[in-house]
């Protein structure tokens, strides 16, 4: 728990990442993760029910030049599992436990867009479905991710 004398070492990756003030006590231990922060995942919306966010092509993507398959998952799993500990809430964190995705189709450039939605939202599994876009609008690939949710350990 922060208080108002603690500086938050993360405090400038949390506002590069687009996550809202309301969040940064929540994960001022450890920020949003490495791999967000290389891959430039930003956050537009954040809920345990629906979270947004956004991610460029340029610099994730795979020997072809299109954006790496990889590099959806990493989005949908964010999304997901960031989802989840929200719904777990305090003294409680949710642990990945099955991810899968689909793709659709492939971009080259642009910023995508991974919009995850509630699937179910439980005391011991949390499931969330991610649709990720392009700057178009279009279906690039779809990805789900359950989640268990576990009490802290003391």
């Amino acid at each position: 728990m922060m208080d108002n004398f603690t500086p938050n070492p993360f405090v400038d990756e949390l506002n590069e990442a687009g996550v809202p003030e309301e969040f940064h006590e929540w994960l001022s231990a450890h920020g949003v993760g490495a791999l967000v922060v290389k891959l430039g995942i930003r956050f537009t919306e954040m809920s345990a029910e629906r979270m947004v966010a956004t991610m460029p092509v340029v610099g994730n993507t795979q020997v072809a030049g299109i954006l790496h398959g990889g590099a959806h998952v990493v989005l949908a799993e964010t999304l997901g599992s960031f989802a989840a500990s929200l719904h777990a809430g305090r003294g409680r964190h949710a642990v990945g436990i099955e991810v899968g995705a689909t793709h659709h189709r492939s971009v080259a450039s642009g910023l995508v867009t991974g919009t995850c939605t509630a699937i179910h939202l439980g005391g011991t599994l949390a499931t969330h479905e991610i649709v990720i876009t392009d700057d178009k609008g279009r279906r690039l690939s779809t990805a789900r991710i359950t989640n268990m949710i576990r009490d802290n350990r003391h």
